[in-house]
Parts: C-alpha cells; structure tokens; sequence
C-alpha cells in the first residue's frame, strides 16, 4: 500500500484522528471503508460511494470501490489491487486506483468492463459538520476508542455537508450542486452479527441531522446490545451512547421497520424508520467481503424528541434515509 504523506509517531496520533486511516501494519483478517452519501438537491439522484480496504485471513487482499444508487437500488463493486490502494498520515487522504477521496470531497475515475459501469467527476464538500473530540473522548466510540481488538470500530466524518460537482454516470449528467452529503467510517475485523442502522440529514428544519447504530457487540466471550446514536440540532452535537450513560427503552420490528425509544439524563428520542427497496453491498467478515447486506438510501424516519417529563421538543420527518436492519433482530432485543 502507498503511503502518499508521513508523519512522526502516526501509529499513535492517528488514535485521536479516528477519520484517518486506522490500518497502517494491518495484519490479515482486516477491513477498513468510508461511506459518502450524495443526494441531489432536487432528490432526483443519491449515489453513496464506499471505498476501502479487504485483508482476508487467508493473506488475500484488496482495495475497492463500492457504490449504491438509491433511486434503483443498483449496487457495484469495483476490485482494484492491494498496491493501488494509498493514503496519507497527516490528514485524511484516500486513494484507491483512479479515485481520490479526503475531507474536501472526492473524484471519481471508473471504466469497469466487468459491471458496466463508467462513471468520471469530481464532488465538493462546503462546510462540513463533525464530531467535536477530546483527549479521553477522540470520536463517536468515546472510551471505546481505546479498548484493543474491538471486532468493529465506527466513525463519523461529517454529519451534513453541501455539495458542488457533478458526475457523468454512463453517459448521463448527474448534477449535485446544492445537494447534501453524510460520511462515516467503519473497521476492524468483521461487521456485528446483527445490527440497526439509519442516518438523515434530510428533514425539514434545515442542520437537523441524525445518526443511529445499534449492534450486538462481542465482549469477553460474552455479548451486550451497544449503540450510538448523535443528533445535530439547532447547531449542536447531542450524544445518546452506551458510553454516556443513555438507556435504550424500547425496540421494536415491522418486516420494513423498526421504532426505537432511547433516552438519556434530559432528552428522550422516539425514532420510527421505514423503508421500500433495498439493495445489496458487500460486508466484511474476518477482513473478506463475503456477507451481503440490504440498505436502503432512501428511507423515512420519523423523529420526535420530548424532554424528560414529557414536553414534545421537536417533529420531524426525515426522507432521503440510509437504512440497515441486518441479522437476527431478536439478538438486539432488550433482556
């Protein structure tokens, strides 16, 4: 692998960048990809592009780029050797053959015979959210950030951020100027067994954004029902994560749906999420990318937050969705 700019001590530094590349020396069993949802402004396109890394355990590897349409729920997967795959430890770089992706944006340079697919441009990110770090709190995993061997590591890029660019996608003009954009990380060895996933910053008030993840998370030979779940709103990051001491009240699934109550010291969040179609990307399990899992990016979620005594805070309907409901949902009911 390419290591296109260096930096002292990065083997510890990029701790506290969780946004950066995590691999370094990775051994075999490994896996690391970024994920950046695009919507058009007028809804018309939303492409997310994946890139990332696969080490299996038996010494295979390779880099990739991996795409889902949301409006046909058409998915790629683009394989590039190990060799074509670089990035940078000063700051977040990736290059994975012909495309590049940082905080700024991304291009796109992808003539694959095998899929059909040819799509060439560039994407600009303008006034990105993240997640505000510390010391002993460097992302979205907080102290978890610091526990070894964890099975998968999660982490947030930008919450909401607006697009300039366009891509020629076989031919066609998609235009995203104006549009809006989310990424997010994830690595480690494999995805959970089973999982909740949503994410919109597509709701009617303008900043509002939401993430959510729910997983059974492995933990010394046993297993526990982790979560993350950050809320942007009214120009603020609120947190309701295992870690801080927020509780999930109440899991609830519809064959197309899913409702969660999670609360913490002085909010309560009741999030209701659907979903139509669905497409299938590939997911890693000790490193390979050998699972398939359905998402869908163009979702619903219904969200309402109320005070702790019951006030109804704020409404609103969130389109435009990811929605990930992976695995056997019993193993993330509440015991």
């Amino acid at each position: 692998m390419k290591v296109t700019e260096r930096k002292p001590f990065y083997q510890w530094s990029k701790l506290w960048n969780p946004v950066n590349f995590q691999g370094g020396r990775a051994h075999n069993g490994y896996f690391e990809g970024w994920y950046f949802k695009n919507v058009a402004p007028d809804g018309k396109h939303i492409l997310s592009v994946i890139p990332g890394i696969s080490l299996s355990r038996n010494g295979d590897g390779h880099a990739f780029v991996q795409l889902i349409d949301g409006r046909s729920a058409q998915t790629w997967y683009i394989e590039y050797p190990l060799e074509d795959f670089g990035y940078s430890q000063k700051d977040f770089k990736v290059q994975v053959g012909g495309n590049t992706f940082s905080l700024d944006g991304f291009s796109l340079n992808i003539n694959d015979a095998a899929s059909g697919l040819i799509i060439q441009g560039e994407i600009a990110f303008e006034n990105t959210v993240s997640l505000p770090g510390t010391f002993f709190n460097p992302g979205i995993m907080g102290w978890y950030s610091f526990v070894p061997m964890m099975e998968c590591n999660h982490g947030l890029v930008s919450m909401n951020h607006e697009l300039r660019g366009k891509l020629i996608i076989n031919g066609k003009p998609a235009l995203f100027d104006g549009g809006r954009g989310y990424a997010e990380k994830d690595w480690g060895r494999s995805m959970p067994s089973s999982w909740i996933w949503m994410q919109s910053n597509h709701f009617a008030t303008p900043g509002i954004s939401l993430m959510l993840s729910v997983a059974k998370i492995p933990w010394m030979r046993r297993s526990f029902t982790g979560f993350l779940c950050v809320l942007h709103y009214q120009g603020k990051i609120m947190r309701f994560t295992t870690y801080s001491g927020a509780r999930i009240e109440k899991i609830d699934f519809g064959e197309k749906a899913v409702e969660i109550v999670i609360a913490n010291r002085h909010h309560r969040l009741n999030i209701r999420a659907s979903h139509a179609s669905s497409g299938l990307l590939a997911a890693p399990v000790d490193g390979a990318m050998s699972r398939r899992i359905a998402e869908s990016i163009d979702s619903t979620i219904h969200l309402q937050m109320f005070t702790k005594q019951g006030k109804l805070i704020m409404e609103e309907i969130g389109i435009h969705a990811g929605l990930e409901l992976v695995g056997n949902p019993e193993e993330l009911l509440l015991q």
